[in-house]
């Protein structure tokens, strides 16, 4: 390593030091007053000059008084006479989002010059991969999930049919009352839907909706159900549903159900014998 290298790895090293202990004074003093940093946050064309750097600090320098980690684990210099860059990377998160991803990096790209004899930091880019799954991952696994759902229901197996609803679960149901809250609730509900015939129980969404934007999911479509009675009769009903799923530790859980009949307006009565109209009729 030459002396120009160790010199800039001290610099870099006493940075992320004065960063972790709050030192304004410090993460500013060997930054040239032009300095540009492409960060994280926005604004989307950086940050500009020594003034605005200083700025953005007092935000982080609180959120890493919470317990955040700002610690280098590797760190690549190459210098020249006058010009060099480093490259780093950082354990940099919350306790809660290093424990749920211990392996989470911030990365460093440094671009240094030598003024008066002295290496200063002309640019620096931090920046997080772009963990964000691919939204076709994710919808097929909402539609993974509803077919499981759709298992579960024809073997009458309640503990399945639970497994992805959220504690905190809201269902608007079909029956009163006018909202159900938390999975207990809505256990029983289920329950009674399961035994509600002799026979067997069926559900499905032939075509069904979804949407993912991030850790959010909707789900949209006609429900339709079927229930044997002893006698081997069938009936077939259908309804509206819509569905919204968040994604918490990794899984994907049902956190709001909305379902419902349309009403007859003339009679105020629930119209729970409507079928689409591309609906082939139905035999027992």
């Amino acid at each position: 390593m030459s002396h120009e290298e160790d010199q800039i790895r001290t610099l870099i090293h006493e940075w992320a030091a004065a960063v972790r202990a709050g030192d304004l004074e410090h993460v500013l003093a060997d930054h040239t007053a032009d300095i540009v940093m492409y960060d994280v946050p926005p604004p989307q064309n950086g940050v500009r000059g020594l003034d605005a750097y200083g700025q953005t600090w007092p935000p982080f320098f609180t959120w890493l008084g919470r317990g955040a980690a700002f610690d280098i684990v590797e760190l690549n210099v190459s210098a020249g006479s006058d010009i060099a860059y480093a490259h780093a990377l950082l354990r940099c998160g919350s306790p809660e989002e290093l424990a749920a991803e211990p392996d989470t990096r911030l990365r460093l790209t440094l671009g240094l010059r030598k003024e008066d004899g002295r290496w200063r930091v002309a640019h620096e880019h931090h920046s997080f991969p772009d963990t964000t799954a691919d939204p076709a991952d994710d919808i097929a696994e909402i539609r993974a999930l509803h077919q499981r759902w759709f298992a579960a229901t024809a073997e009458k197996d309640l503990d399945s049919l639970m497994a992805e609803i959220a504690d905190d679960v809201e269902s608007y149901e079909h029956d009163a009352p006018l909202r159900y809250t938390g999975a207990d609730n809505v256990r029983e509900v289920c329950r009674r839907g399961l035994e509600s015939a002799p026979g067997r129980v069926t559900w499905d969404v032939p075509e069904m909706a979804v949407e993912v934007r991030g850790d959010l999911a909707v789900v949209w479509g006609l429900n339709h159900m079927s229930a044997e009675d002893a006698n081997g009769q069938v009936d077939h009903s259908w309804s509206r549903g819509t569905r919204v799923f968040r994604r918490r530790g990794g899984r994907w859980l049902l956190v709001h159900q909305h379902v419902s009949y349309p009403y007859d307006p003339e009679t105020g009565a629930a119209a729970t014998d409507l079928v689409p109209q591309d609906e082939p009729t139905r035999s027992a």
